[in-house]
């Protein structure tokens, strides 16, 4: 198993996010499911240490998180936020910069070509990019650091339909060409089929359903 959460709960500003979460999330494609304030994106902040449950465990790979070295942890387990969040400078120089920051060698062409970008988009200006093509220079960006898991928080939430398809492809086609593993944060749950074979279901922070997406939300379109 790769990530469980036993008995998990986790407070913000005095009101309850998780409360007494149970989850298992398996390797390969994992979705978490809900509406806005179900607690999904505590939920991974809390895989990597963004954020330490108030009760309860997280273990990733059978041991709790907090006995990691915490940006060793984020290294490995590699969050995408919802919006991009870029530095100034090429798209080259954002790729660049978690890898550099930690030390390592990285190939800056294959990240962008794996992220869906052609490698000429490596000399442009962050700044006059789509924001579909942001959201993908975070990917590259994560990528650069060779992570085992990526934590992607609503990648397509900000995007209009021909921009989310594209993404959508791109992480499907990055499944296939790399042995990573994705939890990926949604609202929509025609997404979470395309995208999971696992779903976790929240509401109001505690876990309604879980299991193989078929299972819990049917087929695409059914």
């Amino acid at each position: 198993m790769l990530f469980e959460l036993k008995g998990v709960s986790y407070a913000r500003a005095g009101s309850l996010v998780l409360r007494d979460v149970e989850m298992t999330l398996p390797r390969g494609a994992s979705c978490l499911a809900g509406p806005s304030g179900s607690g999904k994106s505590t939920v991974l902040r809390l895989l990597n240490r963004l954020a330490d449950p108030d009760s309860g465990q997280v273990l990733y790979e059978g041991a709790d998180v907090r006995g990691r070295e915490v940006l060793g942890l984020r290294r490995e387990v590699c969050l995408v936020p919802q919006l991009p969040a870029l530095i100034d400078g090429s798209v080259a120089e954002n790729v660049a910069f978690g890898a550099q920051l930690a030390g390592r060698s990285f190939d800056a062409e294959r990240c962008l070509q794996l992220a869906g970008l052609d490698r000429s988009y490596g000399e442009r200006d962050a700044d006059r990019l789509s924001v579909g093509e942001q959201q993908r220079v975070m990917l590259a960006r994560a990528l650069a650091l060779e992570p085992q898991v990526l934590l992607l928080d609503e990648p397509t939430s900000a995007l209009d339909e021909v921009a989310r398809s594209a993404v959508e492809t791109t992480l499907t086609d990055l499944r296939k060409r790399l042995r990573i593993s994705t939890v990926l944060v949604t609202h929509d749950l025609d997404q979470a089929r395309r995208l999971a074979s696992w779903v976790v279901r929240l509401d109001a922070g505690a876990v309604t359903e879980q299991g193989p997406v078929g299972a819990v939300l049917g087929e695409v379109g059914g």
